[in-house]
């Protein structure tokens, strides 16, 4: 066998302890599978000293990753530091020295990703980053390699666990958002600073890389739209439930005749479909081409070991590819440099959906048909409705499950509905996601 591929590893973290011990534990069978053993030879820490729960006495531990990324007995770097600085200066000096990259960082690769591949072209070097997307679930590889025969139509996934697992204690147990995301943040689902998780952020460096890679468009983590979990109250949880659907937050990417959806929202999902039953920290994506139909994958989208496994299996593919000419590997965003080209996102306005809407409304005669009217008067048809009677000296609750309408049109009918004098505060609106069963 020949020698070993001597690997620098940026981060010692959770995710590159798991490198190390998979890689170590597995020393065996992933070097039958790449032809040559993969070693860690140097890593990167903030704290060098620190204990770690890995073997790290044959690794040169470094507190500058520059020397990991510059030394000479380093054939491959791995990024797993995460955020645009200084990774993004990390993986362009690997590149400049002609050094393959394996990388989980999903906002690089969503916000900077044209420029990297772009760099590694023009260095006839290569970047993996299969772990950037659904942790151990290889929706990277399905969808740029195992697809390849479709035309890739919508993809459509629960992508961020810590967004699924509050969502999931808010059904389950009836309790509030804040109270969810504390108990995430007490277990380690949840960062200190939430905010990318439950704003959406996550999600949408997500969604940016999987839209590019079923549709041949360059990455554009600008248009997606974003909208996080925050908002969902308890009673819009109950309030599905009572009508047939789950609460999930979802990233949607869609080709249509007019062009692409790229949006991360909280929906509601019918109770039978597969996504409605992912719960927990859980991922689940489904891929729907024109030949295969709908494709589901499902699994581990985060955690030390999981996201490893992705990462060493970059790895495998970057030593395999090694003597492979840069024209013979597979394209970084699966079609062919030249062949990648923009297409219109849509706006929301101009998307068309189903949608939910909850209504508080003063205990009066007359109130629901004032507002079935102006849906009637804007041809939006009713599939589901729920009056849910007050309690004294309380407001009604009107829920109500709508056609798939132009986003433009149930705007006009939003606006109309909350100037009537009986609507009271406590608007909501999420939208409604159907799938064939």
């Amino acid at each position: 066998m020949s020698d070993p591929i001597r690997v620098g590893l940026l981060g010692l973290g959770t995710v590159g302890q798991g490198v190390v011990r998979v890689l170590q534990r597995n020393a065996e069978e992933i070097a039958r599978r790449a032809g040559r053993p993969i070693v860690i030879s140097r890593a990167s820490a903030r704290d060098p000293n620190k204990a770690r729960d890995c073997d790290l006495s044959q690794v040169a531990i470094e507190a500058d990753p520059m020397r990991v990324v510059t030394a000479d007995d380093v054939d491959l770097v791995v990024e797993l530091i995460g955020g645009e600085t200084p990774a993004f200066v990390l993986i362009g000096e690997a590149i400049r020295r002609g050094k393959p990259v394996v990388t989980a960082n999903k906002a690089l690769v969503a916000e900077r990703g044209n420029e990297l591949f772009e760099l590694a072209r023009g260095a006839g070097t290569m970047i993996a980053y299969e772990a950037a997307v659904a942790g151990g679930i290889p929706i990277i590889k399905s969808i740029r390699e195992g697809l390849a025969a479709n035309r890739v139509l919508s993809v459509v996934g629960i992508i961020n666990g810590t967004c699924n697992y509050i969502l999931t204690q808010m059904s389950l147990r009836g309790i509030d958002f804040g109270t969810a995301l504390t108990e995430a943040q007490q277990l380690g689902y949840a960062e200190a600073d939430p905010t990318f998780d439950v704003e959406g952020v996550d999600a949408a460096h997500k969604l940016t890389i999987l839209a590019s890679i079923a549709f041949g468009i360059p990455l554009a983590f600008e248009r997606v739209a974003c909208e996080g979990i925050a908002r969902i109250q308890s009673q819009d949880i109950e309030l599905a439930k009572a009508l047939g659907y789950r609460i999930k937050h979802l990233g949607v990417a869609k080709r249509g005749m007019d062009g692409v959806e790229l949006r991360v929202q909280p929906t509601l999902i019918a109770d039978d479909q597969l996504l409605a039953k992912v719960d927990g920290v859980l991922n689940a994506i489904v891929v729907h081409g024109d030949a295969v139909g709908r494709t589901g994958y499902y699994g581990r989208g985060a955690g030390g070991e999981a996201t490893a496994s992705a990462v060493i299996a970059d790895l495998v593919d970057a030593v395999r590819s090694l003597d492979t000419p840069p024209q013979h590997r597979v394209p970084y965003l699966a079609f062919q440099p030249d062949a990648i080209a923009p297409m219109e996102v849509l706006p929301l306005e101009k998307i068309e959906s189903a949608y939910y809407l909850r209504v508080c409304v003063a205990d009066e005669p007359g109130v629901l048909r004032s507002i079935t009217s102006i849906l009637a008067e804007l041809d939006i048809s009713v599939e589901a409705i729920i009056q849910k009677e007050p309690r004294a000296a309380e407001d009604a609750v009107v829920a109500i499950i709508t056609s798939v309408v132009q986003e433009a049109r149930f705007n006009e009918a939003c606006a109309r509905i909350e100037a009537l004098p009986s609507v009271r505060s406590g608007f909501s609106r999420l939208r409604v996601e159907h799938f064939d069963s």
